[in-house]
């Protein structure tokens, strides 16, 4: 997709090909939003780690989905992975140089989450309290 240097990418983006259910990035997208998958993207950005330090470090997640989410981070490009000849075997997760860049957008998101989750949580309730209304 080529962008015209006066036009702004967000507005390609709104009446272009991301729009489109045919759309490459939308499989990445979903690999870099899943909740898995921003939650593997904030730990990796403090460091290289197990997969089982990982699956401590992100309560909840299952070794088959921290395995699929790893899998798909790595095809995009995001993460490397490392497997160490030992025994027994020493896998080791880091993110790539494009890994990195997105880690420092994913984290803006999720620190805008948390900063504002007593906004969200109030407007929840009020959206709550006007469906009991109706």
């Amino acid at each position: 997709m080529s962008q015209k240097k006066s036009e702004p990418l967000s507005e390609i983006v709104l009446r272009g090909e991301l729009l489109s259910a045919a759309c490459p990035s939308r499989e990445v997208m979903r690999h870099v939003t899943s909740r898995w998958g921003v939650l593997i993207l904030i730990v990796l950005a403090t460091g290289t780690h197990r997969f089982s330090a990982l699956r401590r470090k992100i309560g909840g997640v299952s070794e088959r989905m921290l395995s699929q989410s790893l899998q798909a981070l790595e095809g995009d490009g995001f993460v490397r992975r490392v497997s160490r000849p030992v025994v027994p075997p020493h896998v080791e997760y880091s993110l790539t140089p494009l890994g990195q860049e997105l880690a420092v957008r994913v984290r803006a998101l999720a620190d805008w989450i948390e900063i504002n989750m007593p906004r969200i949580v109030e407007g929840r309730e009020t959206e709550e309290a006007c469906a009991d209304d109706r």
